[in-house]
């Protein structure tokens, strides 16, 4: 294995069939530290939050994470709250850890089989197990698990995400999980990580929709020592972006990429809105699974941030897989270039506003049948 792949050291990973899904599959995953860590960690700001996001906000200096795969264990009231906080006591004991932060993703509206989970992590332990076996317990509708790993200097990092359905952050996103050995001060790392969260996670949607359960953590136990701080917030950027373009890509139903860009905005959050109204714009993205070069849902899309009273349509440049089609209309044979770039799995959107120097970058996918088709039938 190479070494920007063994992941970092000083971590013990353990997944268990905890018969949450009743299916035979790991699905359980626990990650904790031998070492003291720093850590931060942002989660959704939806007003049914679960109790496992409760419980985390209150969890001071978190030395490892449990995370439930395939029930979220929300709208679920008091009881779902005592299953929450005796899962937390369970995996702690199990792995022998300090304390952890609680993540859960699933169906909504369901406790926990709280007295199989409690005997099953109440017997013994399994061996310790690798990056991968994490990624994959952690994944639910997910068709593959998604990493990415990283160096600084003498330091690693690992990066881990699940996620393909009811994603639109508004703080974080789904499920997503970075250790590191490097060094890194708490309120450093705090900086750091938030500023990276808004450049990723909050730039990602597959379908408009926030999840009660959205949960992004990094812990950092400092055993490959000091690294250059500018240098790990670049890295740990890379990587947050890399299992963006996974998750995008992985979207449920989803055949294509799309990445949106807009330039020459008045700032970045007026950027911000224009791009997500555009990748969030069902009739764009049933434009790009068809790879239809109609720029007009582009330009609609842009039209319809009432808002932004600054906005000249005059002004705007519009271009589709690099190649300008407003306001210099491509012709026929451009048309049919452009239908054959398009075809690919993947598809970027340029809009240049021509206001000022903000920028922001989304990231999405198509809309297809197979996302109705799967989300139609979730829970039956």
């Amino acid at each position: 294995m190479a070494a920007e792949q063994q992941g970092p050291g000083g971590y013990r990973i353990y997944t268990l069939d905890a018969g949450i899904g009743n299916d035979g599959r790991h699905d359980l995953a626990v990650a904790v530290s031998d070492h003291n860590c720093t850590a931060s960690a942002v989660y959704t700001r939806s007003r049914f939050a679960g109790p496992s996001v409760t419980l985390s906000r209150g969890v001071v200096e978190p030395q490892g994470v449990v995370v439930a795969s395939r029930n979220a264990n929300v709208a679920t009231g008091p009881d779902g709250a005592a299953d929450a906080a005796e899962l937390q006591q369970l995996a702690a004991r199990g792995a022998q850890a300090g304390p952890l932060l609680v993540a859960s993703t699933g169906v909504i509206g369901r406790r926990y089989p709280i007295e199989v989970m409690r005997q099953r992590l109440g017997a013994e332990w399994p061996a310790p197990g690798s990056w991968q076996d994490f990624a994959t317990a952690i994944m639910t509708t997910d068709t593959r698990p998604k990493l990415a790993f990283g160096t600084v200097g003498a330091a690693r990092i690992v990066g881990m995400a699940k996620g393909v359905g009811m994603i639109e952050p508004n703080m974080a996103t789904m499920l997503a999980f970075f250790f590191t050995d490097a060094a890194v001060p708490a309120a450093d790392l705090d900086r750091i990580f938030r500023a990276v969260v808004d450049q990723s996670f909050n730039a990602l949607s597959i379908d408009t929709d926030t999840s009660t359960s959205d949960t992004a953590a990094i812990f950092a136990n400092g055993v490959a020592g000091p690294v250059p701080l500018p240098e790990f917030q670049a890295t740990l950027t890379d990587l947050a972006l890399d299992l963006v373009r996974q998750i995008a890509r992985d979207g449920e139903g989803a055949s294509k990429l799309l990445t949106v860009t807009v330039t020459g905005a008045r700032d970045g959050g007026q950027a911000k809105r224009v791009a997500k109204s555009i990748v969030n714009s069902p009739l764009v993205k049933t434009m790009v699974h068809g790879a239809d070069p109609n720029w007009g849902r582009v330009v609609m899309a842009v039209g319809k941030c009432e808002d932004e009273l600054d906005i000249e349509p005059d002004r705007v440049r519009v271009s589709l897989c690099e190649r300008p089609v407003y306001p210099d209309v491509p012709d026929a044979d451009e048309l049919a270039r452009l239908r054959e770039l398009m075809s690919g799995d993947a598809v970027s959107i340029a809009v240049d506003l021509q206001l000022g120097d903000g920028t922001f970058t989304a990231y999405g996918c198509d809309l297809t049948a197979g996302y109705v088709h799967l989300n139609s039938a979730y829970t039956t």
